[in-house]
């Protein structure tokens, strides 16, 4: 960026116009973070003992699962923060094997021991965030397949995972339910994902936001594309695996697998 540069420190220097626009952005994506975490937290409250063990709408996954997964990426997410901050490596996981133990660990606990924990890595989270300088949001740190990433991608990617797991709990929650500015990026953030794959379709996915339609093209093949157009929600849903192909108007290709 022609506004930024390296201080005698190695950190990033900017005018102050691009460090009052990053805080900005770090302010919102956190506020969003949050946001969804309390929708997350709201939708958890109705659980008891033995629903909160019962089988989530993602496969070998019980409801248990899922939020032991969601407390162990928030705390993974603030050691990529710590890396932003420090400069000193911290990855988000020790190992893959690590992960999944952690998470099936978690998933044994009884309820009110679940949530505690949940709110608890939540509120490290948004306080690792609070404590990162402007600067420090354009470092680079990995995030879990091991890519560099800017820092202010953290946000983003903790905002999905709050999100979709939020409606893999079967609560109730759908992705007609996420606010729309939100559902426009994270389809931003998916199509990004999905986009130069081999294993992914020639597709134009269309979403119609009511005052607004956003297009998005996937190029993982070199054919003619698909079109496929719906509501954001359903759109999201479906190019994440979790939604039904006849909610889309036009063409619904198989999709592989997200990440």
């Amino acid at each position: 960026m022609a506004d930024t540069a390296l201080d005698s420190d190695g950190h990033n220097r900017l005018s102050p116009a691009t460090a009052a626009q990053l805080a900005r952005q770090a302010s919102a994506g956190t506020a969003a973070v949050d946001e969804a975490t309390r929708d997350l937290l709201d939708a958890t409250a109705a659980m008891d003992q033995t629903s909160v063990h019962e089988p989530s709408l993602l496969p070998g996954w019980t409801r248990a699962h899922v939020l032991a997964h969601l407390s162990r990426d928030a705390d993974a997410r603030v050691n990529a923060l710590t890396w932003a901050r420090t400069g000193i490596e911290h990855p988000m996981y020790p190992s893959p094997a690590d992960r999944d133990a952690d998470i099936d660990n978690g998933a044994r606990r009884d309820r009110r021991v679940l949530l505690d924990e949940l709110e608890a890595a939540s509120d490290r989270f948004t306080a690792a965030a609070q404590a990162l300088p402007s600067h420090a949001w354009l470092n680079e740190v990995c995030d879990e397949l091991l890519r560099a990433v800017p820092a202010m991608d953290v946000l983003r990617a903790r905002l999905l995972e709050v999100r979709v797991h939020t409606i893999d709990l079967d609560c109730g929650v759908g992705f007609d339910d996420i606010p729309l500015t939100e559902a426009e990026q994270l389809l931003e953030d998916t199509v990004q994902e999905f986009g130069g794959r081999a294993d992914v379709p020639a597709l134009i996915v269309t979403a119609d936001f009511g005052d607004h339609e956003r297009s998005w093209s996937l190029r993982g093949t070199t054919t003619a594309p698909a079109h496929a157009h719906g509501p954001p929600g359903a759109v999201l849903g479906w190019l994440l695996g979790r939604g039904a192909s006849e909610d889309i108007a036009g063409d619904a290709p198989a999709l592989p697998f997200w990440l």
